[in-house]
């Protein structure tokens, strides 16, 4: 049985991963993590989730919390998830990261506090998701320089970082994919006169509003053609579902960074 434990237990995410751990085979809650002085810390996780009683309580002790897992799972900000991964790591537990917004630079800690223990960080855990981003990087491929390459994606207007960890991925992908650098070539912002479309740029747009999930289609726009790729979310129980595989997967793994393209078995 893996003992799993959840970062950000009273928010919406935490709330459906503590879900998708009573529904699993095969593990169990252990822990249930929010900051000091979050109102909901003692109550019991699975009353907060409505699951009904798990006997676990809300702890905002990350040592207590962490001790008693075999794998953390972290929705909540790269700092936090970052400052979590680095106690995962003392104490040689695994943990699963589905924060999103990590700059490159944050990317490289990650890595590096993961050399001692496995860790899984994807911005999105949804397999149709990570479909998309292998079949993205095989039109990419096929269709070289010829197709002007646009991203859109939309979601809640709650939501802090723009674009989507997801849009960035998929931004990534495609770059790769045609021998780019991402962080040159993506163009976040157009207005007035900005002159024409460069041959090599990505766009990146982005909608805020009401209570969208998560909508992302990436555009390949050629002369006379296009082919769209669209992903749509219509709850967040694929992104739960997703961590609890992920969880599973890793703690069985060699120490070191993964994504859910290793979890999925789609390299």
């Amino acid at each position: 049985m893996v003992k799993i434990a959840v970062c950000g237990a009273a928010g919406r995410m935490g709330g459906r991963i503590i879900v998708a751990v009573n529904e699993a085979d095969g593990v169990e809650l252990s822990g249930a993590l929010e900051r000091p002085g979050h109102p909901m810390v003692g109550m019991d996780a699975g009353m907060l989730a409505g699951t009904g009683s798990l006997g676990v309580k809300i702890s905002d002790d990350i040592n207590a919390v962490v001790g008693g897992c075999d794998v953390l799972i972290d929705f909540t900000t790269p700092k936090v998830s970052l400052k979590n991964l680095e106690v995962c790591g003392l104490k040689k537990k695994s943990i699963v990261i589905g924060s999103t917004g990590f700059t490159p630079e944050e990317r490289a800690l990650a890595k590096e506090l993961a050399r001692d223990i496995p860790a899984v960080l994807a911005p999105n855990m949804s397999v149709g998701v990570n479909v998309c981003f292998k079949v993205l990087a095989d039109i990419a491929k096929i269709l070289g320089d010829d197709f002007d390459v646009e991203i859109v994606e939309a979601h809640h207007k709650l939501k802090k970082d723009s674009p989507s960890g997801t849009a960035v991925r998929m931004g990534e992908v495609v770059a790769e994919a045609l021998g780019r650098d991402y962080n040159k070539v993506a163009n976040f912002h157009r207005e007035g006169i900005c002159g024409e479309r460069t041959r090599e740029e990505i766009g990146m747009q982005t909608i805020r509003g009401g209570d969208i999930v998560g909508e992302h289609t990436v555009y390949f726009i050629g002369m006379g053609e296009r082919i769209e790729l669209t992903h749509r979310a219509h709850t967040r129980d694929m992104f739960s579902r997703g961590s609890v595989r992920a969880a599973r997967w890793v703690v069985a793994q060699q120490p070191g960074l993964y994504d859910m393209q290793d979890v999925l078995g789609l390299k």
